[in-house]
């Protein structure tokens, strides 16, 4: 069961997630991400590393910065709030967008 809370008028629902699908876009080329094969390209070209640390995730970090992106293993798992953690720590580089 996945999708998003509503409370509206009194009532709270449940409203399909489907409608608010959101992918992470690559701004320099306009490429949708969509492995983390290709992510880990387009990080790898900014300076971040693959970090070993804890098996259960896929990390990366950045030398220059004490920043770690964690994500989990899954790409099927790869959520909204993943994509945004990113964005923050790239600025002009990535964006989220509605499907």
């Amino acid at each position: 069961m996945s999708g998003v809370w509503v409370f509206k008028g009194g009532v709270v629902r449940l409203v399909d997630g489907e409608s608010s699908r959101k992918v992470l876009v690559h701004i320099p080329t306009n490429e949708v991400i969509t492995s983390y094969e290709v992510l880990e390209h387009k990080l790898s070209a900014l300076g971040w590393e693959r970090y070993y640390d804890d098996p259960s995730l896929l990390q990366f970090h950045k030398q220059s910065t004490v920043h770690l992106i964690s994500l989990p293993k899954d790409f099927k798992k790869f959520k909204s709030v993943h994509m945004y953690d990113i964005v923050v720590k790239n600025r002009n580089v990535f964006e989220v967008r509605d499907m």
